[in-house]
């Protein structure tokens, strides 16, 4: 039993030796049940916010209107809730008024059968009101009650239907699937963050695929990223693309992906072909083409991630892994210098990756990943961008006026230095003298 478990039982304890009932909810008892640690431990109780707050010093209230306090021990927060039952949910997201009330009544307001069990730690049993533990067993996603209902309640149990069953790997039972999909283009009533944060959940869960496949058939990834839908039917060169039109290229690029990847690996490869649909074209020779679909696709990707407010930095990166995918057929006739600046970039490594379920989704050679992971080795013997032989200082120590040209100076000694040709500041020194200092002379 791990420290946040005990503490959670000690404050369980303290609830109940002031009269008053106190259970583990939610998540925390279904992850417990399936013999995984919890992230967090979630309390439900009959005690009021104010009853909480005066047994607990350390408090703060993140939604006393809805029975809610947080309540810090040993460094951690907990949340302690009352039991309460809702009234009606006229914004689709929060209830318009709520009634404390008894465990019963708690667990049939909560959305999945799964999410909607108690555990007592006085007596380590679970408690059950709703039908979780057979739904766990038989792996189902299935709303607690009428799912219409609970859907109409708060639009984004729609994409958490989709996330339990994708990072679980179950199964959305009928009744609750069918209602997702009849009410899936409600979820645009749901802020962008939160549609952000159930769609990174998903996306980044080693069953992506999953995920993926879910959020296409129940109409959800046409309502929140409408975009991708030209993707299907959308050719490409058979001999290149035998795999078939942009939505399935993409669609088993998700299924390559290891299992741990950042955000913007997942989006950009999402994203990479945004823009096919929109610059297809057939030339002359019948052949199919996508011109500037990467730096148009950059400027999609970018849209788009603005639209879902991710943060600057996961924008960025999305975008310039977006632009840079076609770089990489040209790597083998890169300078040394211009190959290292490449491979030093923040977004590389992605970017490789990227590129390797590029070409293992379509035509299969590998020849530039390989070129590439051979250099990797080559240059990992020193930083592939070294400190600089010579700065500004010292072209200025030279005689040389400041100036825009200085920039140009300074990369061009960068470029001997990253290719071998100059190894010293003293070398450098010399080639300046010769090459500019001279040049000024004659």
């Amino acid at each position: 039993m791990d420290a946040m478990e005990l503490t959670a039982r000690e404050i369980c304890a303290r609830l109940r030796a002031r009269g008053h009932i106190a259970y583990f909810a939610g998540g925390c008892v279904r992850d417990m049940a399936r013999g995984v640690a919890p992230k967090d431990i979630d309390i439900a109780s009959d005690a009021r916010p104010e009853q909480v707050q005066k047994i607990f010093s350390r408090t703060y209230s993140v939604g006393a209107h809805f029975g809610v306090i947080v309540v810090l021990e040993n460094g951690t927060q907990f949340e302690v809730a009352t039991f309460r039952s809702d009234a009606a949910y006229s914004d689709g997201r929060r209830p318009d008024a709520v009634h404390f009330s008894s465990a019963e009544e708690d667990a049939e307001r909560r959305d999945f059968t799964i999410n909607g069990m108690f555990f007592d730690p006085a007596k380590d049993e679970i408690i059950d009101f709703v039908g979780g533990r057979t739904d766990l067993e038989a792996k189902l996603v299935r709303a607690i009650g009428d799912p219409a209902q609970r859907f109409a309640e708060d639009r984004l149990r729609l994409l958490r239907a989709v996330r339990f069953a994708t990072v679980l790997d179950f199964r959305i039972e009928e009744k609750t699937w069918e209602a997702l999909v009849a009410n899936a283009p409600e979820i645009r009533q749901i802020s962008a963050e939160r549609i952000r944060d159930e769609l990174v959940r998903i996306f980044i869960s080693p069953r992506r695929l999953r995920g993926w496949d879910l959020l296409d058939q129940s109409g959800l990834l046409r309502a929140v990223i409408p975009e991708i839908e030209a993707m299907k039917g959308c050719e490409q060169p058979p001999q290149f693309h035998p795999e078939g039109d942009v939505f399935q290229h993409t669609r088993l690029m998700l299924g390559m992906l290891p299992e741990h990847i950042s955000v913007p690996l997942v989006f950009s490869v999402i994203l990479h072909d945004i823009a096919k649909p929109v610059t297809a074209t057939v030339d002359e020779n019948g052949r199919i083409r996508f011109n500037a679909h990467d730096r148009i696709g950059a400027e999609m990707a970018e849209k788009i991630m603005e639209r879902l407010r991710f943060s600057r930095a996961e924008i960025e990166a999305t975008a310039e892994m977006v632009r840079q995918h076609m770089v990489f057929k040209d790597v083998p006739n890169m300078r040394v210098a211009k190959l290292k600046r490449f491979m030093a970039r923040p977004t590389f490594s992605d970017e490789l990756e990227l590129h390797r379920v590029d070409c293992a989704s379509s035509h299969a050679i590998l020849d530039n990943y390989e070129f590439l992971q051979r250099k990797k080795e080559e240059f990992a013997n020193e930083p592939i961008i070294p400190p600089p032989l010579v700065r500004g200082d010292d072209l200025i120590a030279l005689g040389m006026r400041p100036g825009p040209k200085f920039g140009e100076i300074l990369e061009a000694v960068e470029t001997r230095q990253l290719e071998g040709a100059l190894r010293s500041r003293e070398e450098a020194i010399e080639w300046l003298k010769k090459e500019f200092l001279a040049a000024d002379k004659r």
